[in-house]
C-alpha cells in the first residue's frame, strides 16, 4: 500500500518539538478513519512504529517532526541521587549495552537485549519503544475496525486470540506491547514528559498507562503538544537484584508471548523486604502480580517459594478460548525470574 505524501520537520528543540505536535498518534489515527478525517503533525523517534502503521494504511500524518536533531535526547547519565537518566532517544542498543544499566538495573538490559532483532535494536528508541501501539492483528488491519480503533467490539475475544490477554479483557484483548515497559514498572520508572512552554510531569510508569477500561483508545496517558524526553530510573538500593525473561515462538526477534521481571530487595539474611513481579504480554498494560509479591515478602526465597510465586501470579486471570497455555508459560517464567533475581537461577 503507498503511503500519503507528508510534510518533513526536524525540530531543534523539546519545545519546538511538543510545540508542533497537534495530537498524539492514538488521535491521529481516530481521525485518519474517523467520519471527518483531520490533519495531524506527529513526533518521530525511531519510527520504527510508525512506518508500520502509515505502510498498514492505519496512520495519514500531515506532518511528521523528527526527534532526531533535538540535542541530549539520546543521552545516557547519572541524575545526582544515585538514579539513572536514560534519554527517550536512546536505542534498545545503546541502553542495554551501557555498563550501568547491566549492573544495576539488570532487567532493563535483559529485556532491551532480547528484543525484536539486531537491526531494529540499533534503530529503534527507548521512547519509542513505551509508546509503541498494540500489536494485535485485528487492531493493525484496516479491513477491521475494532473497538480501540473507534469500532463497536473488540474482534479478538471471541476471535483469533493466541497471543492475547489473559487479564483484564473483557474491553480489549490486546496485550501491551513493549518488552521494555516490563522491566521499567518493576523498577519502579517514571516518564519524563515536557510540553511546548517547557513544563514537566514525571509519571511513575505504572500511572501512565491507560487500562480499557479507562479509556479504550489509548495506552498511556501522552497528551497533544507533550514530547517524551526520557525515562528516569531511581537508585538501586542494598541488597537490590532484578531478572527479566520471555519466552516466543521465535526468541530472536518475535514479540513475546509471554514475559516476566521481577525486581528483589534482601536483607542481610537474604530474606525478601520487598517483591516486585510483572506480566508483560498478559494485560494491556504492564500487570503487577500482587499475589505474588505478597507471598514473596518477609521470606527467604527457595525453589518452593518461586514455585508458589508462580502459581500465585495467575490468580486472577481469565484465559480466552485460545489462549490457556500462556498461563504454564507465566507460571515457570516467574518461578525461574524470583530464583534469577535471588542469585538462584
Amino acid at each position: 500500500m503507498a503511503m500519503n505524501r507528508f510534510e518533513w520537520m526536524s525540530a531543534r528543540t523539546v519545545a519546538e518539538a511538543a510545540g508542533a505536535a497537534s495530537t498524539t498518534v492514538a488521535e491521529a489515527m481516530l481521525a485518519t478513519h474517523g467520519d471527518a478525517a483531520r490533519p495531524a503533525d506527529v513526533l518521530k523517534a525511531g519510527g520504527i512504529d510508525l512506518i508500520d502503521l502509515m505502510k498498514e494504511g492505519l496512520l495519514a500524518p500531515r506532518r511528521i517532526v523528527n526527534l532526531r536533531a533535538v540535542p541530549g535526547l539520546d543521552a545516557i547519565a547519572e541524575d545526582g541521587a544515585g538514579g539513572l537518566r536514560i534519554g527517550a532517544m536512546a536505542t534498545l542498543e545503546q541502553a542495554a549495552a551501557d555498563p550501568r544499566v547491566r549492573q544495576r538495573y539488570t532487567a532493563l538490559a535483559e529485556a532491551l537485549a532480547g528484543s525484536a532483532s539486531p537491526q531494529i535494536r540499533a534503530v529503534a528508541t527507548l521512547g519509542g519503544n513505551i509508546l509503541q501501539r498494540p500489536r494485535c492483528w485485528y487492531f493493525r488491519s484496516d479491513a477491521q475496525r475494532c473497538l480501540r480503533r473507534g469500532g463497536g467490539r473488540c474482534f479478538a475475544i471471541h476471535g483469533e486470540n493466541q497471543y492475547h490477554a489473559i487479564f483484564a479483557n473483557e474491553v480489549c484483548a490486546v496485550v501491551h506491547p513493549s518488552t521494555a515497559a516490563t522491566a521499567l514498572v518493576a523498577l519502579d520508572a517514571r516518564i519524563e514528559l515536557v510540553d511546548a512552554e517547557g513544563e514537566t510531569r514525571r509519571p511513575r510508569l505504572d500511572e501512565f498507562f491507560v487500562a480499557p477500561e479507562i479509556d479504550v483508545q489509548r495506552e498511556n496517558d501522552l497528551k497533544p503538544g507533550e514530547a517524551a524526553t526520557a525515562v528516569l530510573l531511581p537508585p538501586a538500593t542494598p541488597g537490590a537484584a532484578s531478572a527479566h525473561l520471555r519466552e516466543g515462538d521465535k526468541l530472536s526477534f518475535d514479540w513475546p508471548i509471554a514475559d516476566v521481571a521481577v525486581a528483589l530487595e534482601r536483607d542481610d539474611e537474604k530474606r525478601c523486604r520487598r517483591a516486585v513481579v510483572v506480566l508483560g504480554a498478559a494485560a494491556a498494560v504492564p500487570r503487577r502480580a500482587r499475589a505474588a509479591e505478597t507471598l514473596l515478602a518477609g521470606k527467604a526465597i527457595d525453589e518452593t517459594l518461586a514455585r508458589a510465586a508462580g502459581e500465585a501470579a495467575l490468580d486472577g486471570a481469565t484465559p480466552l478460548a485460545k489462549n490457556r497455555h500462556k498461563l504454564p508459560i507465566f507460571a515457570v517464567l516467574v518461578r525461574r525470574a524470583v530464583l534469577r533475581a535471588a542469585g538462584q537461577g
